[in-house]
């Protein structure tokens, strides 16, 4: 057999084994109260199973140029159509999934209003603090929601 010939096959094996850097986004996340409520999101159907049909507290990705702050009222007013003040920062959360790792800044906000829009959930919920366990959360927010019910 040729050298290169050899080397053809080899190759699928060879680059199967390796190792590409993961992908990282640094993220922030609206912890909105209303009362002695907070809005939790149900996300739709994801390519990654790990996260399809979970809730979450809302966000998004911080693009270039912007606060975490100025990335938080973008997003929410993209998402849910709703004007939010936010208050302050809650707790910073470094998670690994399968296929991404995220730096998520979560942040303490008020809804502007009482009429929200869903353009990329299925579902929401307004809960108490004791009620958010209930509810099966993306792995990413769950250290919000245990420091949220530990209040």
């Amino acid at each position: 057999m040729h050298p290169w010939l050899l080397h053809a096959l080899m190759l699928p094996n060879l680059l199967r084994h390796i190792q590409y850097p993961m992908k990282h986004h640094e993220v922030v996340a609206a912890i909105i109260q209303r009362d002695d409520t907070f809005l939790c999101l149900q996300r739709g159907p994801s390519k990654y199973d790990y996260i399809s049909h979970k809730y979450e507290f809302p966000g998004g990705k911080v693009e270039t140029g912007e606060t975490r702050e100025e990335a938080l009222i973008r997003e929410i007013k993209e998402e849910l159509a709703l004007d939010i003040q936010v208050q302050k920062h809650f707790m910073t959360v470094e998670h690994e999934y399968a296929d991404f790792k995220i730096t998520m800044h979560g942040f303490l906000c008020q809804a502007g209003g009482e009429q929200l829009t869903l353009h990329e959930h299925i579902a929401y919920q307004w809960l108490t603090a004791h009620q958010l366990p209930a509810l099966d959360w993306a792995a990413a927010d769950i250290p919000f929601v245990s420091k949220l019910v530990a209040q």
